[in-house]
């Protein structure tokens, strides 16, 4: 019996044949457990599915992982979908992944989980990064479907309540796959021309599925980064949205942020009457106090017999008047004394009283000489007496012997 002999690639080949044309492998469903999951650049996702006692190479291309709603990580537990064949250039069978669904919750919820942690430990849920709401909004934009009951509710809650307020409908796609990104425009064009005082987005109620584009990152980042406060009103009071947290407000339907939006009037038109009541009451007792003051001052004695009050003060002016002067006159004297006696002992220790005692002072270049050694033979000098000086000339200079020299 001859055996058939095949090349390594042609066998490949042909064991790759007979699993494609296995109706079974086309379209199967393999549980297991993540392991190694990779990413690679071209974005295609390489990784096995194992149990306790096998595993499984698989790859999904990046058409497919493009479509995925949560982020796989090695250890988590799932069915893939997809077909069986082989790499011919490796001769190992494979799982050619379409789908990845986690087991147990849904993708939606894992990948919702997954996002809320992310941006939690990031800080975008932050209190100290909530801004508060304007007390008195002139101008509210709404970020929702242009056609919705939702935008309905709120132009009627807040038209009813508070309609002062200018409604700047910003008309957007809440639901399919250009709905984030059209959200995330409408929050960014009212931040840059500041169109309102305050946004609100939002839509009713629906599937995790219907409200899945506020839970997307883009919309949560934008969110978080608007200068503007936020009110997030999405689906019905148990509805909750990664934009729940992230906005500065939390509304548990689109009416209910209508409320939370801006007052109601009749409140602040109680308030206002309460505060005009408040007013006249502390005005009155301003008044009757004011009143009370200006008699009290009425019957003063300035008030009631000028003259003599004035009298009074003259007399008292005219005290402090000779007082005054009294201590001046004193302080001058105690002065002129000083003075008197300063000048005596600045003419005692005068030079030019030295001078009329009979003795001279000695001059040379305008500097007084102090001792002998200081002029030479031939030096002018002058000499400084009584009612005059000399112009001399030095003919010789001597010394005197000291004493400790004898």
């Amino acid at each position: 019996m001859n055996e058939a002999v095949f090349t390594v690639s042609a066998l490949n080949e042909h064991v790759k044949e007979l699993l494609d044309a296995d109706a079974l492998l086309g379209r199967v469903a393999v549980r297991g457990e993540l392991s190694n999951y990779k990413i690679y650049p071209s974005g295609h996702h390489y990784f096995t599915l194992k149990d306790s006692q096998s595993s499984l190479r698989c790859v999904m291309f990046r058409s497919s992982a493009e479509r995925l709603r949560f982020r796989p990580e090695s250890g988590m537990s799932v069915t893939a979908s997809g077909r069986v064949s082989v790499y011919p250039r490796d001769g190992a069978y494979q799982l050619y992944v379409s789908s990845l669904m986690p087991e147990g919750a849904g993708d939606l919820q894992v990948a919702f989980e997954q996002l809320k942690a992310k941006l939690a430990a990031e800080g975008l849920f932050d209190p100290a990064h909530k801004k508060p709401l304007p007390a008195f909004p002139r101008r509210v934009a709404v970020v929702t479907s242009g056609a919705g009951a939702a935008v309905h509710d709120i132009i009627r809650v807040l038209g009813r309540r508070w309609p002062l307020a200018k409604i700047l409908v910003l008309p957007v796609r809440v639901q399919g796959v250009e709905a984030p990104a059209e959200i995330v425009g409408a929050i960014r064009y009212a931040n840059r021309y500041r169109v309102a005082d305050l946004i609100i987005t939002g839509r009713g109620g629906g599937s995790m599925e219907d409200l899945w584009a506020f839970n997307d990152e883009r919309v949560a980042r934008a969110i978080y980064e608007s200068e503007l406060p936020v009110i997030s009103a999405v689906g019905h009071e148990p509805d909750v949205t990664i934009a729940d947290y992230v906005a500065d407000r939390r509304a548990a339907t689109p009416s209910n942020a209508a409320e939370i939006a801006g007052p109601d009037r009749e409140d602040v038109s109680a308030w206002v009457g309460q505060a005009g009541i408040r007013l006249g009451q502390a005005m009155g007792k301003k008044l009757d106090t004011l009143s009370r003051r200006f008699d009290e001052l009425a019957r003063r004695p300035a008030m009631t017999d000028p003259e003599v009050y004035l009298g009074v003060k003259r007399m008292g002016l005219d005290y402090a008047r000779a007082e005054l002067a009294a201590a001046g006159e004193k302080l001058a004297g105690e002065r002129r004394r000083s003075f008197v006696a300063l000048a005596a002992k600045l003419d005692a220790l005068s030079p030019l009283k030295v001078l009329g005692r009979g003795y001279a002072i000695a001059e040379k270049d305008g500097a007084p000489l102090r001792t002998a050694s200081e002029a030479a033979r031939g030096d002018r000098i002058d000499v400084r007496l009584s009612g005059g000086s000399l112009d001399c000339v030095v003919r010789e200079v001597h010394h005197e012997q000291k004493r400790d020299e004898l």
